[in-house]
C-alpha cells in the first residue's frame, strides 16, 4: 500500500489494492490462465496477514452454581466439575456459588462449604486436559451487586469486609489491586442488581465484565436485541468503554441446575461461553489469559475468534504514531456462516463484513485513545464478541 496519495483519498483500505495485486491484474496475457493467476492474485493479499497465533484457543464455563448455595440440591461441587469435565470441547470451568450460601441456609464460609469447593477444584484439575478455577460470587452493594472473584490458585481465603453483602470503595480497590485475583461483575445492566459505570471512578471499574449469560441478556449496550428483563442506562459495557475504562469481556451460563454444561453441544443459541487464547490448558496459563483480557465471548456451539491489530492481541493496550497504519485482522471459525461481522470502533459499527477472515487498514486516528473490537452474528442466530484492543496515538 505505497501510493503516496492514499491517505488523502480514503481512511479505510484493503490489501486488495497493493501494488503487487494491481500489477498482476494489469499483466495482460498470462500463460497461467485466468483462474491460476487469480488464485495467485488473491494470495498476494495474505502477505499483510500476521503470522500464526502464538496462543491456542480454549473454551470454558465461567459461571455456574451448585448445592453449596442456591443451585439444584442434588448438584454437588464434585458432580458439577465431573459433568463439565466429561464434555468434549470444554476445556476449563469455574464454580461460582453465592457467598450468602442461599436464602435460609449457611453462608459459603460456614459448615465446611468453602473447604469442600476448594477440594473439588483440586481433585478435578487435569493439567493439559481440563482446568478448574476456584471462584465464588460475592454480593458487593453498592458498587457491584453481583461480583465474581476468581483465584489464581486452587486455595484462598474468601473476601469479607465491614459488612457481608456490601463493599466499600477502599475494600473494592484492595481487591482489584491483588494480582492473585480477578474480579468480574455480571448483570451490570440490570435495574435490580446493576452497576453505574457513568459514576464509578475509573480505578474502581473492573478489568472485565460478563457481557452475556443464558438468562440475563446482553450487556453490550443499552436496549440490546438480546436484552432481557429490566435494563438500566449506565450499566453496559459501552458505558464503561466510553468512560475510558480498559474493560474486556467474558460470558457464562449462570446455570443453577447444572444445565449450562449439558447444553454446551445443544442447538440452543443462548448457551454463553468464554474463549481464551492461552499458551496451554493449565490453571496458570488460563488465568494469565483472563488477566490479559485475551478473551472472546459467544453463544451457542464452539467458536474461535482471532483478532489482532499490527500483530497485537485482543485485550492489549498499544501505542502507535498518528501516521502509522493500523492493520486490523480477524479470523472467525464456526460451524455456521456469518450473517454480519462488525468491526466496532469507539463503540460504533465502523465496518460490516461477511468473510470469515479479513485484513483492512485504518488510516484515521480519532481520539487520544481509540479502541476496536469484533462482533459477529451468524446465520443461525448465534453471537460472538472479542475483547477490545486500545491504541494510544503518539
Amino acid at each position: 500500500m505505497k501510493h503516496p496519495e492514499k491517505r488523502l483519498a480514503k481512511k479505510i483500505d484493503m490489501p486488495g489494492r497493493c501494488q503487487e495485486f494491481t500489477d498482476m491484474v494489469y499483466s495482460g496475457v498470462n500463460s497461467m490462465g485466468m483462474w491460476p493467476l487469480w488464485e495467485k492474485i488473491q494470495k498476494s493479499e495474505h502477505k499483510f496477514h500476521p503470522g500464526e497465533n502464538e496462543f491456542k484457543p480454549f473454551i470454558g464455563e465461567m459461571h455456574g452454581h451448585c448445592c453449596m448455595s442456591d443451585g439444584m440440591r442434588s448438584l454437588t461441587p464434585e458432580l458439577y466439575f465431573s459433568r463439565l469435565q466429561s464434555l468434549p470441547g470444554l476445556d476449563f470451568a469455574a464454580l461460582t456459588d453465592h457467598d450468602h450460601g442461599g436464602v435460609a441456609t449457611a453462608e459459603l464460609w460456614d459448615e465446611g462449604k468453602w473447604d469442600r469447593i476448594q477440594k473439588a477444584v483440586q481433585k478435578y484439575y487435569q493439567p493439559g486436559k481440563f482446568t478448574t478455577l476456584l471462584a465464588y460470587e460475592r454480593d458487593s452493594y453498592p458498587w457491584y451487586n453481583n461480583m465474581i472473584i476468581y483465584y489464581r490458585n486452587d486455595h484462598g481465603e474468601m473476601i469479607r469486609g465491614i459488612r457481608d453483602g456490601e463493599i466499600t470503595a477502599g475494600e473494592l480497590k484492595a481487591v482489584l489491586d491483588r494480582e492473585d485475583l480477578l474480579v468480574i461483575p455480571h448483570d451490570t445492566h440490570y435495574l435490580s442488581s446493576g452497576a453505574d459505570f457513568s459514576r464509578i471512578p475509573l480505578e474502581l471499574i473492573t478489568p472485565m465484565v460478563e457481557i452475556i449469560s443464558d438468562d440475563s441478556g446482553c450487556a453490550e449496550y443499552f436496549n440490546h436485541p438480546l436484552f432481557c428483563d429490566s435494563c438500566c442506562e449506565g450499566g453496559t459495557w459501552h458505558d464503561a468503554l466510553k468512560r475510558g475504562a480498559k474493560i474486556g469481556i467474558v460470558a457464562g451460563s449462570d446455570s443453577h441446575d447444572g444445565s449450562g454444561g449439558d447444553r454446551f453441544n445443544a442447538d440452543g443459541n443462548r448457551v454463553a461461553l468464554t474463549g481464551v487464547w492461552a499458551k496451554e490448558n493449565t490453571r496458570e496459563a488460563i488465568f494469565e489469559a483472563l488477566k490479559a483480557r485475551r478473551t472472546y465471548a459467544f453463544t451457542g456451539g464452539r467458536m474461535q475468534l482471532d483478532f489482532r491489530i499490527n500483530g497485537h492481541y485482543m485485550g492489549e493496550e498499544i501505542s502507535l504514531a498518528k501516521d502509522e497504519e493500523r492493520a486490523i485482522y480477524y479470523k472467525f471459525t464456526c460451524d455456521s456462516e456469518i450473517e454480519k461481522l462488525f468491526v466496532v470502533k469507539n463503540c460504533r459499527d465502523w465496518v460490516i463484513l461477511t468473510k470469515p477472515e479479513q485484513l483492512l487498514f485504518d488510516y484515521q486516528p480519532e481520539n487520544p485513545v481509540d479502541f476496536y473490537y469484533i462482533r459477529v452474528i451468524t446465520k443461525d442466530g448465534r453471537w460472538c464478541w472479542s475483547s477490545p484492543i486500545w491504541i494510544r496515538n503518539k
